[in-house]
C-alpha cells in the first residue's frame, strides 16, 4: 500500500492552518500544522521527514525566509512559500533562499494542491542513476553529488540546477530556460535568482565549478 505523502504547513493563523490541513487530508496527503518555527523544527528533527513544507513568510518567531535558510543548510526538503505580500522583492527573496515555489494569499485550495503536486513531481525520483561531467558525478539514486570522489553538500535547488546543466552539457541555456525547468515557472526576477544560485554552486564545487561557463548576454552552460 502506498504511503500518503507527508506535508508540513508552518502558519501562525490557526484558521488558515486548519483549513489547509483539512484540504490536504481530503486530497490524499498526510498533513500536520505548526504555528511557529520552534514547533516546526521540533517535529522536523524528531519525526520522519515530510515530502514538502508549506511555509508562511510572516511568523511570530523566525520569519519564513530565515526558516527556509536554516532548513536548506542541512536538508533538501522542497518548500512552497505562502505570502500575503506578493511584491517582487518578497518573491525574489524567497526564491533566492531556495524556495521551490510561492503562493500569494488569499489563494484557492485547487491552485495550492496543483502547485504541491507539480513540486512533488519535479522533486521525485530521477530517470537516470548517474550523470557526470569531468570530475563531477551526480548520483540520482541517492541524490548525492561528488567531485573527485568527495561528497559535496548541495541544497535541493542547487542539486536540480547542477543536474539540469550537466544533462545539457555543452548546450547554452538561458536564464529563462533554467527558471522554467528547475523552478517550474517563469518569473521576472529570474536573473538575480539564477545568478545567485550559479555563484553558490560554483563555490561549493571548488575547482570543478569552473566548468560552469557564463555566456554573456545569453545564460550558462557546462563545458570545457
Amino acid at each position: 500500500m502506498a504511503t500518503e505523502p507527508r506535508i508540513y504547513i508552518v502558519e501562525d493563523d490557526e484558521n488558515i492552518r486548519e483549513l489547509v490541513i483539512y484540504a490536504l487530508k481530503a486530497n490524499g496527503f498526510d498533513a500536520s500544522g505548526f504555528g511557529s518555527s520552534a514547533e516546526f523544527f521540533e517535529a522536523y528533527t524528531s519525526a520522519p521527514k515530510p515530502a514538502l513544507v508549506l511555509l508562511d513568510i510572516m511568523l511570530p518567531d523566525d520569519d519564513g525566509v530565515a526558516i527556509l535558510r536554516k532548513l536548506h543548510a542541512h536538508f533538501a526538503t522542497p518548500v512552497i512559500m505562502l505570502t500575503a505580500k506578493g511584491s517582487e522583492f518578497d518573491k525574489v527573496k524567497g526564491l533566492d533562499a531556495g524556495a521551490d515555489d510561492y503562493v500569494t494569499k488569499p489563494f484557492g485550495i485547487t491552485e495550492l494542491i496543483a502547485r504541491i503536486n507539480a513540486v512533488l513531481r519535479r522533486s521525485g525520483p530521477a530517470r537516470r542513476d548517474t550523470l557526470s561531467f569531468g570530475s563531477i558525478v551526480i548520483d540520482d539514486a541517492k541524490h548525492e553529488v561528488f567531485v573527485s570522489d568527495a561528497k559535496i553538500e548541495l541544497t535541493l535547488k542547487e542539486y536540480d540546477l547542477l543536474r539540469y546543466l550537466v544533462k545539457n552539457a555543452d548546450i547554452v541555456v538561458s536564464r529563462g530556460q533554467i527558471m522554467e525547468c528547475v523552478w517550474g515557472f517563469d518569473f521576472e526576477g529570474e536573473t538575480r535568482t539564477v545568478d545567485i544560485h550559479i555563484q553558490t554552486l560554483r563555490k561549493k564545487l571548488g575547482e570543478a565549478g569552473g566548468c560552469i561557463k557564463t555566456v554573456r548576454g545569453v545564460g550558462y552552460k557546462v563545458g570545457e
